[in-house]
């Protein structure tokens, strides 16, 4: 009986070691496993704001650059993350919508949680 729970208890970590695996390797957490370089775009205008997102399911440095690089594509914003805080910070130099940031960070596959 012992071995029988030790076994299962086993089996039932090697089963969400693979998933994990799985999702990381197909692009889950790290996107292009680590081989993503962050681009490092400046304000080309006076910056008139500046906007803060938290962000879930960032956790690695690849994490990170996909998501500065997908907000810096957006005209007249720059976008730095804080990783361990798990926040973005966008300054812009032309009005953003709130809505249009989420869309960019939730097609990466990751939660915005709240703009402020």
């Amino acid at each position: 009986m012992e071995n029988g729970i030790i076994v299962g208890i086993i089996l039932t970590m090697v089963v969400f070691a693979l998933l994990r695996a799985k999702k990381h390797f197909a692009g889950g957490c790290c996107g292009s496993g680590g081989n993503t370089l962050r681009s490092h775009k400046k304000l080309t205008s006076p910056k008139i704001g500046e906007k803060r997102m938290l962000v879930e399911g960032m956790h690695c440095a690849n994490c990170q650059a996909r998501v500065e690089n997908a907000v810096n594509r957006l005209d007249g914003v720059v976008c730095t993350v804080n990783l361990r805080k798990k926040t973005a910070t966008v300054s812009y130099s032309k009005e953003v919508p709130d809505a249009a940031l989420k869309e960019v960070v939730e097609k990466l596959g990751y939660k915005v949680l709240e703009v402020r």
